[in-house]
Order: C-alpha cells, then sequence, then structure tokens
C-alpha cells in the first residue's frame, strides 16, 4: 500500500466523525440507521478500523453524500463543475469560483420571510454586483431602500451599510460577485451601429 494511500485512508475516521458530530446523530443513532454495529463505527471514525465498501456505502447514503467525499478522492480530470451549497443564515449558498482569490462569485436562494425588526446594516471591505435570477430581493443600501425583480441588477460598494432579504412571496434567487478589494465588474460592450464604442 503506497503512502498516498495510507494518507486518503488515515483521513476517512475524521471525516467520517466530522459528518455524523454536523448531522448530530449519535453512534446508537448511525448504529441502528446502517446496521453497522457501534463498536465498528467507533473504530471506523477513530482510524482503528481500515474503511472498507461494505461500510462506506451505507454511511455515504445516510450522510448523502458522494463516496468520494468520504474518501477524499483526488480530481480525476472531470469537466464537469461539482458544486457544494452550503446553508448559511437560512440561505443556500453555491460558490461558483473554483479557485482562491479576490474576486469571488456566488448563487444564493433565499427562502420566503424576513425578519419582523428592522435588519441590521453591515459594512465592510469590498464591491459586490448582485444579479437577480427569480423572485424579489429586497437590498437596504444605506438611507436607500431597493427592491429588484428578475432581471435587475445592483452594485455597491461595501463600505456602505448594506443588508439584503426576500421581498416576495417565493424564494429569491440571485448571483453576486464579491470583491474584497474593492474590484468593480468590467462590462464589455462592442460598439454600437453607427456610433463610438460603449
Amino acid at each position: 500500500m503506497t503512502e498516498q494511500t495510507n494518507e486518503v485512508l488515515n483521513a476517512v475516521g475524521p471525516r467520517l466523525r466530522a459528518l455524523r458530530q454536523q448531522r448530530q446523530l449519535t453512534l446508537t443513532e448511525l448504529s441502528t440507521t446502517t446496521g453497522i454495529s457501534i463498536s465498528t463505527l467507533s473504530r471506523l471514525e477513530s482510524g482503528n478500523r481500515r474503511p472498507s465498501l461494505e461500510l462506506l456505502l451505507p454511511l455515504a447514503q445516510v450522510y448523502r453524500v458522494p463516496l468520494d467525499d468520504l474518501v477524499g478522492a483526488p480530481p480525476t480530470g472531470d469537466p464537469r463543475v461539482h458544486l457544494k451549497p452550503k446553508t448559511m443564515h437560512r440561505m443556500t449558498v453555491v460558490p461558483l469560483s473554483q479557485q482562491a482569490g479576490s474576486l469571488q462569485a456566488f448563487k444564493m436562494v433565499m427562502p420566503v420571510g424576513s425578519p419582523t425588526q428592522l435588519p441590521e446594516q453591515k459594512a465592510h471591505e469590498g464591491y459586490e454586483w448582485l444579479y437577480v435570477i427569480s423572485g424579489r430581493l429586497r437590498l437596504l443600501l444605506g438611507e436607500r431602500d431597493l427592491t429588484l425583480g428578475r432581471g435587475e441588477a445592483a452594485e455597491f460598494d461595501t463600505r456602505v451599510p448594506h443588508w439584503f432579504g426576500n421581498a416576495g412571496t417565493e424564494p429569491v434567487e440571485f448571483l453576486t460577485l464579491f470583491g474584497r478589494q474593492g474590484e468593480r465588474v468590467h462590462l464589455r460592450a462592442g460598439p454600437s451601429v453607427g456610433g463610438p464604442p460603449t
């Protein structure tokens, strides 16, 4: 067995424990659901038992993650983008940019419902651009209170206090580009017919 294979297998236990804790499951509950004994699950998580396909498949089903995620399989050159949604502040956030850098892209889906109290606006370094795909997005920007509908966009300096929420009766889905150092979105267009370049 190669050193790289050993490293991959050694990382499975902590990954399994973290997934179970994130799902707030006990070993007993997991054992009942998967049919794997508590002692085997405990030994898997501590690294005292080597993972096998028979053990990992039911765990992947319970945790609803691909088997590759359990073992930390390296990328295989698959050209498809495997997006990993996260839930933050009741909102589903899907990172669209794959590499670290100053400009980040996200798709966000915000459920129906807004706070009953006046929301607190936040300010921080950066520049943000929003585009609404569906639904209605409420944007508080300093003293301004705006509602953006499908196909509308906004851009602003995030040093201005701001907040956004769902302003409609269905989930709002939108794209956002965020630059930590204040980069603005640069739009390019071809020259208009009979006129100067835009």
